[in-house]
């Protein structure tokens, strides 16, 4: 067997978890599982999950809650719609939960981040913006100073 046969499956997982990552990026808001990229990936969801984690360092779960609370925090810092519209916009069917995982990847509440950082980003172009404010991943959070 050559080294080049051998990379091909490789190859191949590596162009379907892009597609997973492309879908997840697109239809963040959709109602998606593991399960259901997987399948539409012709894989199974535990090899799905290990693969994706091998090759972006989270899994695709984590990943799909990344791109929500990003796109959360850009609604919230424009100010235009309530926390319990922005919890249902990106594609959250609990307002417990959006704030539970808005909280461990923000460090604080929605309600909280929409207040201070209202003005925070105002004049600044929305690709830095996005890049200054990206949530920080896996509970790296540090507490809010108001305690």
């Amino acid at each position: 067997m050559s080294s080049t046969s051998a990379s091909e499956p490789y190859l191949r997982d590596l162009a379907l978890l892009r597609r997973v990552k492309d879908r997840i990026d697109r239809e963040y808001a959709q109602p998606l599982d593991v399960e259901a990229l997987a399948k539409g990936a012709g894989m199974s969801a535990g090899h799905l999950s290990r693969q994706f984690r091998k090759a972006y360092g989270e899994s695709p779960y984590s990943y799909l809650m990344t791109r929500r609370i990003e796109r959360a925090m850009a609604l919230l810092r424009k100010g235009e719609l309530s926390v319990t519209e922005v919890c249902f916009t990106v594609g959250f069917s609990s307002l417990g939960t959006f704030s539970t995982r808005f909280a461990e990847l923000v460090g604080v509440p929605p309600s909280v981040y929409r207040e201070e950082q209202a003005q925070a980003t105002l004049g600044m172009p929305p690709c830095v913006a996005k890049q200054v404010t990206r949530p920080i991943r896996n509970r790296e959070a540090r507490p809010s100073a108001a305690t």
